[in-house]
């Protein structure tokens, strides 16, 4: 009975072995199968949705009617050199920047922590607090913020218990950056970025201090070099590609988000929100399509020069 039962398998197990035996010798045929299923979701999906939206964005919207004519021309491209769209442009560029420079200058002294000193259980804990964050909603991570910046949070509180309320009214009294309270300026709006985009800055930074040579530390000190001598010279340029390489993750996340600007900081409007508001409220989807080439052109510049510092080979 149980011969029987497992007659009825066999040509199943001989057709298995055949492919699998064809599989082993053809190895091309092996790569092929395992590659047409992620480039016919970014050929499909991916290149698919961004020729779209280029295409979009060489028409333009009639003024009359609102409705878009599907005639090429450059005229919705001239509207993003209007000084009102030049400074959302600038505004967003700007706060990347920012908030790369701050990610950076955090993240380098945890990721150098984590990279020389943890070991064990405590570079388990560090994984894990640095990922933490990650695993929590992105909107409730936002809300939070806007609570905690308020005139009425936790922030405005402590500074008054700590008796700083003053340094706090100093700091958002200067121009630019501050408002009436952080989270309505674009000091908040930074800080909150910062937090939310930390960790992909912290772990490339680590992985690159992690490739650093001891042997290339330990010469620079047997040659009498001095600790800031030793950071400047070899640590520095070593893990330079993986600041780098978390700058690509800061920037361009900073440079497409459009929730964040618009719970915490000023009501100026930030490349996404518009690009949101464009297709969205006012149906004008050449110039949010427009208005979406702009970050991919600024990171199709980025990653060139980004390739050429090496940043690829520390991701």
């Amino acid at each position: 009975m149980s011969a029987a039962a497992r007659a009825p398998s066999l040509p199943a197990d001989t057709a298995l072995r055949r492919l699998s035996t064809l599989l082993y010798r053809k190895s091309w045929l092996f790569l092929t199968l395992l590659l047409v299923p992620p480039v016919l979701w970014l050929g499909i999906v991916y290149l698919g949705s961004l020729i779209a939206l280029l295409a979009q964005s060489i028409f333009a919207i009639d003024d009359f009617t609102g409705m878009v004519v599907y005639k090429p021309t450059f005229a919705t491209y001239a509207q993003l050199f209007t000084p009102a769209n030049l400074g959302i442009i600038l505004r967003t560029v700007t706060m990347a920047a920012v908030v790369t420079v701050i990610c950076a200058g955090l993240a380098f002294p945890i990721a150098y922590y984590a990279a020389r000193y943890a070991r064990g259980r405590a570079k388990a804990a560090f994984y894990i607090l640095v990922m933490l964050p990650l695993w929590s909603s992105y909107l409730v991570r936002v809300y939070a913020w806007k609570l905690l910046l308020a005139r009425e949070g936790v922030v405005t509180w402590l500074a008054g218990e700590l008796h700083l309320g003053w340094l706090l009214d100093a700091v958002l009294a200067l121009p630019v950056v501050g408002g009436p309270s952080l989270s309505t300026a674009y000091l908040g709006t930074a800080i909150v970025f910062t937090y939310v985009w930390l960790p992909y800055m912290i772990l490339p930074v680590q992985a690159a201090l992690e490739r650093v040579p001891r042997s290339l530390i330990e010469a620079s000190a047997d040659l009498g070099g001095r600790p800031s001598r030793t950071f400047r010279s070899v640590i520095l340029p070593l893990a330079f590609p993986g600041i780098v390489a978390g700058s690509i993750f800061t920037f361009s996340l900073t440079l497409g988000d459009y929730i964040i600007p618009g719970i915490v900081g000023s009501s100026r409007p930030f490349i996404g929100q518009v690009v949101l508001q464009q297709q969205g409220t006012a149906g004008n989807i050449p110039l949010a399509a427009a208005f979406a080439v702009v970050p991919i052109v600024i990171m199709g510049i980025y990653l060139t020069i980004a390739k050429r510092l090496g940043a690829f080979d520390a991701l």
